[in-house]
């Protein structure tokens, strides 16, 4: 059973939408882990509240509300056109309210840094000094600029004639983007989303015929050429718009951070955390927009 509407744009808008989660993915060598039987220590919900108050978390989810709120009315135009309304946007408000996104993200950190030991500490050196605090900044005005189609498509354009040239800036987002896996990270991050859609949608009695979770996945997996051909065609110049403004060693400087063990232990740890916010907004999605099209109260 085919999808009725885009499920790749809802993958890239909850996989993509904070810069600082495309640091590296950690490799199974690269990943502190704990033995067998140790102890992990625990990181305190105070320090993690501060290290996402360094992280600009609060201006990532503004622009991901901004953007969740956006894709509800596509959503909206495209799955019931004729039932949209303010009952709608409220309920999409609701599932995108910045306390919930952080108090989930927060609670997720949590439990994925722990056991950072010193690594933790790299990290908020690291993001606490000028560069990491210009990076964020970087990433966050570049995905709210992005939300501007005539801007995108510019972006797009640029990235292209920079790549045309090629050069140390090309080199260098290309470095980034393959040593820390990017692509095929914010892919499965945007079919965990898609598949969690679809069963908020299933499990609310939106489908004719009841979907068995082999057919959801079955479907999900088709979409993935489609989800990885436009999580590359945004990726590059995403990047490439925001760190124009940064020199060639200020770029060097934020790629060697991410080779790093605290680099790695931070991004496995925020694509965790994401994950657990934004399976959640999937599934709340699926759900609210199956009643939508039945016509209940939501």
């Amino acid at each position: 059973m085919s999808a009725p509407f885009d499920f790749a744009s809802l993958g890239l808008s909850l996989a993509l939408g904070l810069g600082l989660a495309l640091a590296p993915i950690a490799t199974g060598s690269a990943r502190a882990q704990a033995s067998v039987g140790q102890e992990t220590p625990a990181v305190s919900a105070a320090r993690v509240s501060a290290l996402t108050d360094t992280l600009m978390m609060a201006d990532v989810i503004a622009v991901m509300r901004d953007e969740g709120r956006e894709y509800g009315q596509t959503l909206a135009a495209e799955m019931f056109p004729d039932k949209a309304g303010a009952q709608w946007d409220a309920v999409v408000a609701l599932i995108y309210d910045p306390a919930t996104m952080r108090s989930r993200f927060d609670a997720a950190l949590e439990k994925t840094l722990a056991g950072a030991g010193s690594d933790l500490d790299q990290i908020e050196q690291f993001f606490g000094s000028k560069l990491g605090q210009t990076v964020l900044r970087l990433e966050v005005e570049a995905r709210r600029a992005l939300m501007d189609a005539d801007v995108e498509d510019a972006a797009k354009l640029a990235w292209e004639d920079l790549r045309a040239e090629g050069g140390a800036r090309v080199d260098a987002v290309t470095r980034f983007v393959e040593t820390n896996d990017l692509i095929e990270s914010n892919v499965m991050g945007a079919m965990n989303a898609n598949l969690a859609f679809y069963r908020g949608m299933s499990e609310s009695g939106a489908f004719p015929q009841e979907m068995t979770e082999d057919q959801m996945l079955a479907d999900v997996w088709g979409q993935e050429p489609d989800v990885r051909a436009e999580t590359t065609e945004w990726l590059f110049p995403f990047l490439s718009l925001a760190y124009q403004p940064l020199s060639d060693a200020d770029l060097d400087a934020y790629v060697a951070f991410s080779e790093t063990q605290a680099g790695n232990k931070l991004n496995a740890a925020l694509f965790a955390a994401y994950d657990v916010v934004f399976t959640q907004i999937s599934y709340d999605l699926g759900r609210a927009a199956a009643s939508q099209m039945q016509g209940e109260d939501i």
